[in-house]
């Protein structure tokens, strides 16, 4: 037989597969199932515990979709062995089903992450206000204080997350078939779906008993470490791994394995930058500021003051955020526009006889048009009407404003993200920030920019993960009225868990703390962006706007370099944003995160097999493990448990 005849009878036995796989996908309302929303429950406010947990102390969450997808897998195939040791018999477990969990679980936890418990919502509290310099500050005013409520937050979530679910909706099938976006975190999710329920069993039993070794170790590591944290200062954290002085300066290994998975997941350029960041500011700039108290800034003012040491790093950290974010959003938007343009000019972007099967199971099933204008007008005039009774700051003509512009800003970044995999949310909702804080009064400013920044972010944020999780849906054979309906479900769910799991570390823990272990470090950032929003530069400390000048250029002279030269020079460039957070709370996690790039480094080079497809379900472990032991401990010190240990280091 020849190659050519091989190669058509491989094509022809993958049609095959392809048609009998298309036979056997369940109708819409079959592939969403009671266990399968009762495992999202359980998983989704798993996940939100865990991503608050990282969002309330460095601010950094990685991508969990993923894990999300594995946790699924998991869930269901221990649900399906324990029935079967009753007798009980269940029904398959179908990629489909897996793939709605996954999504709804998705929706859920990035309400955590996207929702502003660690950035705007929280920066409108009091012990934020005062951080932030209070009434010394120019602009910020004592009436811009709003205190978190469990009843207005579920309130305002439902309000501003909901009508990201309709805004795009119309735009689906240009987007993942017409545009043929990849959406590659979408995509990747797709691919491990695919493969848990294809001939991989052996693979996808190796990837449960690894997630669940890496996390029983977690869990009873996290355990352990309890009983040695009597106090703040107490327990394994305060380990001085490279010397008491290193450990002044933020620079030693806090034994937090939710770190060290999350640094296994994330890219090893972002945890280099993060390390990076950390030797600049507090290895040789905050040094050097401090030395230079009593000319630069009074000797007698607290560090933790904004006219103090403070105040340089909450802005240098300010500048780097902002030139990344503005460099990126200029270059992402011409590439939208660029590659519109060009789609347009062709005379047949679509070839409607070329559909593969995937195509044809994803517009089989179709989505009126009419549900998502319908759905985002009707939401619209909703938050238009309610959202001044809850936040009153935030005047109806700002939130009309808001959801007229809202639809083509959501496109543009559901665009970029597709092409790129960067979600720009956080970047629109800085957006709205500025033009809402240039438009109020001085006294109601802050207040009002912080909701309007939460307005823009969450609509740019649910509808493009909508269209990333419809890309995992298009690649699986899930229908598309399924996964809105499973969207819908984990925002319901998100919109009531997560103002829950914030307030389980808000009343347990010193949230907002500088010197503690939550810090939430965007919290303070998005209070001064909302501040220079509404009075200018005048809150800055001396010489620290020329300092702002230097980061904000170098952070696009940065990208510029790297997008002139990628190869021999751009891949080794660090990236702004990552080195940014290190700047405000310093070292610690960036090392944590730096040994899990080490383990994962080390492990391809010795398998690089049994690295690829082992390294998520290990990584995933050790960041549930740790994360849900701070459930139990939260709960232990609501009710004012304390471990038995102090353990501290002291100076020979």
């Amino acid at each position: 037989m020849s190659m050519e005849q091989e190669l058509n009878s491989v094509m022809e036995n993958e049609d095959e597969f392809e048609e009998e796989e298309v036979r056997k996908v369940p109708a819409w309302h079959k592939q969403i199932t009671v266990r399968g929303v009762a495992a999202s429950i359980v998983i989704g406010s798993i996940f939100s515990v865990i991503a608050m947990k990282l969002n309330l102390t460095t601010g950094i969450t990685p991508n969990l979709n993923v894990s999300a997808a594995l946790l699924a897998f998991v869930f269901m195939r221990i649900w399906s062995k324990a029935l079967s040791k009753f007798g009980i018999v269940s029904s398959p477990f179908t990629k489909q089903e897996n793939t709605m969990i996954q999504t709804c679980v998705v929706a859920c936890y990035s309400i955590s992450v996207g929702g502003g418990f660690g950035s705007y919502l929280l920066g409108m509290n009091k012990k934020t206000f005062e951080l932030s310099g209070g009434v010394s500050v120019v602009g910020n005013f004592p009436g811009s204080i709003k205190e978190p409520g469990i009843g207005w937050m579920i309130v305002f979530l439902f309000l501003v997350c909901f009508i990201g679910l309709f805004v795009l909706i119309p735009l689906r099938k240009i987007l993942i078939i017409d545009y043929e976006l990849t959406f590659p975190t979408g995509m990747a999710t797709a691919v491990l779906i695919n493969g848990f329920h294809s001939r991989g069993d052996k693979m996808a039993k190796k990837q449960v008993r690894g997630f669940l070794k890496s996390f029983s170790f977690s869990f009873l590591w996290g355990f352990f470490q309890w009983f040695y944290a009597a106090k703040e200062s107490c327990g394994f954290s305060q380990f001085p791994t490279f010397g008491l002085q290193a450990r002044k300066q933020t620079f030693y290994f806090d034994f937090s394995l939710t770190y060290v998975g999350t640094g296994m997941i994330c890219p090893h350029i972002v945890n280099l930058s993060l390390i990076f960041g950390a030797i600049i500011s507090y290895g040789i700039m905050w040094p050097l500021i401090r030395a230079l108290k009593g000319e630069w800034f009074p000797a007698d003012m607290p560090e933790s003051s904004m006219k103090s040491l403070n105040g340089y790093r909450v802005f240098i950290s300010i500048a780097l955020l902002l030139g990344d974010g503005l460099y990126n959003f200029v270059k992402i938007l011409s590439i939208t526009i660029i590659n519109i343009q060009g789609r347009l000019k062709r005379q047949n972007p679509v070839s409607g006889t070329s559909l593969r099967r995937k195509d044809e199971v994803f517009v089989r099933e179709n989505i009126p048009m009419w549900i998502g204008g319908v759905g985002y007008v009707t939401l619209a005039l909703i938050s238009i009407v309610s959202l001044p009774f809850v936040i009153p700051e935030l005047k109806w003509y700002y939130i009309l404003l808001a959801y007229i512009f809202a639809p083509s800003l959501a496109f543009c970044n559901a665009y970029g993200s597709g092409l790129t995999d960067i979600n720009m949310a956080y970047n629109y909702g800085k957006v709205g920030l500025f033009t809402i804080a240039a438009m109020s009064g001085k006294e109601h400013g802050v207040i009002a920019a912080l909701a309007a920044c939460g307005l823009f972010k969450s609509i740019c944020n649910v509808s493009c993960i909508l269209m990333q999780d419809f890309k995992t849906g298009h690649l699986t054979l899930t229908s598309p009225r399924a996964m809105l309906l499973s969207q819908a479900i984990g925002t319901a769910l998100g919109c009531v868990v997560t103002p829950l799991s914030f307030f389980l570390f808000y009343k347990a823990f010193d949230v907002g703390n500088p010197d503690g272990e939550f810090k939430a470090p965007y919290a303070l950032i998005y209070r001064n962006l909302a501040i220079i929003g509404v009075q200018g530069f005048s809150a800055l400390p001396r010489h620290c706007l020329q300092l702002c000048y230097g980061f904000f250029a170098f952070a696009i002279g940065i990208n510029l370099v790297k997008d002139v030269l990628p190869g021999r020079i751009g891949k080794w460039m660090p990236i702004p944003t990552a080195m940014a957070v290190p700047f405000l709370i310093g070292g610690y996690f960036a090392i944590d995160m730096c040994i899990g790039s080490l383990v994962v480094f080390v492990w391809h080079k010795v398998n690089a097999k049994q690295a690829e497809f082992m390294v998520p379900a290990t990584a995933s472990g050790f960041i549930c493990g740790e994360g849900i032991w701070t459930l139990p401990a939260s709960v232990l010190a609501m009710a004012k448990v304390t471990p038995p240990i102090c353990m501290t280091f002291l100076s020979g």
